[in-house]
């Protein structure tokens, strides 16, 4: 986006897309909470009284730089809160992912940040988003430092492609059950329609978080991707009082329990021979049945082996050595 773009924004969507959090840290400063700004597009609110009680709580938007919806719910939730900060009743980390990204109205810069929070990079080791999830990982760790049990990490996207369920999530079959089971009917008061099982990382920031910090964490896919600044916040509008309430230490708003699905099978990207038997506009959990081509990769033939799976993300044009879909069945 050009300067004069963002300063065509609502103030508190640009003041977030930009990371700028000099009045909203003052606001809390002046309210009793300790304030910290690791890093660029990292904020942290803790109260003053340590409390292993209190939830911490980390809110990420701006991962890849295109998805701006969750930017501007959040924006306007911390708008809100900075107005009466005492109601915050967890400790909390705003984290703002790809700001570069976001600047120039791109997914990423150099590659998919969200695929960066892994220990082994390969040759994407070197990229620009490598270093920035160095930083992210860091300011995590020690935001997650010293904290009580009760730990969530949201990870707010909105998606390429359309979807058969727009609002769904990834959760990491790691996290602990009880948890994991509060988080998915918290997710179900959030709007999410249905929630897929992820047994292994892909180098995603919510994987990282619960593998590393023990947190509650999902990737939060939340609709389709629109423009910053003209985005249809009404299709958020269960997640934002979702997440009023959850920024309150309130009970959500009751909703409807998602439907659960397991991943089956991932489909890695061996090499540039790789091509998927579906087109470009295929939703998110198209269903096929058992036997189709999924994608093929030289001698490397990918098919479905029960006898109905959905196709998740499905895209041709990641790198290399990446997941190009995932595969899911009904629980």
């Amino acid at each position: 986006m050009s300067a004069a773009s963002f300063e065509a924004l609502p103030e508190s969507v640009r003041v977030l897309a930009q990371a700028d959090f000099g009045q909203v840290a003052g606001l809390f400063r002046d309210a009793g909470f300790t304030v910290g700004l690791p890093a660029k597009g990292v904020l942290t609110l803790k109260h003053a009284h340590a409390d292993t009680a209190r939830a911490s709580v980390l809110l990420s938007v701006g991962v890849h730089g295109d998805e701006t919806g969750p930017i501007e719910m959040v924006a306007h939730l911390l708008d809100a809160l900075s107005r009466a900060p005492r109601e915050l009743k967890v400790d909390l980390m705003l984290c703002v992912g790809s700001i570069d990204a976001i600047a120039v109205g791109k997914r990423f810069i150099d590659a998919d940040l969200n695929r960066m929070f892994r220990l082994e990079r390969g040759d994407l080791a070197g990229t620009f988003e490598a270093g920035r999830a160095d930083t992210l990982i860091a300011a995590t760790r020690a935001f997650f430092d010293g904290a009580g049990p009760q730990r969530w990490h949201l990870d707010l996207h909105t998606a390429i492609r359309a979807s058969r369920y727009p609002k769904f999530a990834i959760v990491p079959e790691l996290i602990e059950k009880g948890a994991r089971k509060a988080l998915i009917e918290w997710l179900g008061q959030g709007g999410i329609e249905a929630v897929i099982m992820n047994p292994k990382s892909a180098g995603t920031y919510s994987y990282w978080t619960a593998e590393r910090h023990g947190a509650a964490a999902s990737t939060v896919e939340l609709g389709r991707i629109g423009t910053l600044g003209r985005n249809d916040l009404s299709q958020f509008a269960a997640m934002s009082a979702a997440l009023h309430a959850l920024l309150r230490g309130a009970p959500a708003p009751s909703g409807q329990a998602p439907l659960v699905f397991d991943t089956a099978q991932s489909i890695m990207k061996l090499s540039d021979a790789f091509r998927m038997s579906f087109g470009r506009d295929t939703e998110n959990f198209t269903p096929l049945k058992k036997g189709e081509v999924i994608a093929t990769d030289g001698d490397t033939v990918y098919t479905v082996q029960h006898d109905e799976e959905f196709v998740v993300f499905p895209n041709p044009d990641v790198r290399v050595g990446l997941r190009a879909g995932i595969m899911v069945v009904r629980t």
